[in-house]
């Protein structure tokens, strides 16, 4: 197991990259496959990626969707909580439907449960809100037309 860097060692991540110096950024019990671990960090905006709502296929959601074992979900909630760390949202994950995506903390888990990495996430960085993969916020429909502006009629 390795040591918990002391604060000074923090400070000078920190110093040099924010986003990555917190033990959530740093997540290397979800391996990509090619060595590299996981990040929830949108390193653009400087902020944590977290679901807006939860996924249509949400492991969190009532109906078992994911269809996992049972107990599966309990073990999967108290591994992040007792690592005081996060799930991220099964659809981000390099194997799952949408491997394109950068991996996202699950919005189900979220709303649920509050670990260090979730404050120290909101409290240094701040949360950007990301959209399901399988849901975009603002769908285009091309039949629609652009609302105009109202029509001002000034009186005489």
């Amino acid at each position: 197991m390795k040591p918990t860097p002391g604060r000074q060692e923090v400070a000078r991540q920190t110093k040099e990259d924010p986003v990555s110096a917190a033990p959530h950024h740093r997540d290397t019990e979800h391996p990509t496959g090619d060595g590299q671990p996981l990040s929830v960090a949108d390193h653009r905006l400087r902020k944590t990626r977290v679901l807006a709502r939860q996924c249509s296929t949400c492991v969190f959601a009532p109906g078992n969707r994911m269809h996992l074992a049972p107990g599966q979900l309990s073990d999967m909630v108290k591994q992040a909580r007792r690592s005081g760390s996060y799930i991220i949202c099964h659809d981000t994950l390099p194997y799952g439907h949408y491997p394109h995506i950068p991996p996202v903390i699950c919005r189900g888990f979220y709303d649920r449960y509050d670990t260090q990495a979730l404050q120290v996430a909101r409290r240094l960085w701040g949360l950007v809100e990301v959209d399901p993969p399988d849901q975009p916020s603002n769908p285009p429909n091309p039949s629609k037309r652009r609302p105009t502006r109202p029509q001002i009629r000034r009186r005489k």
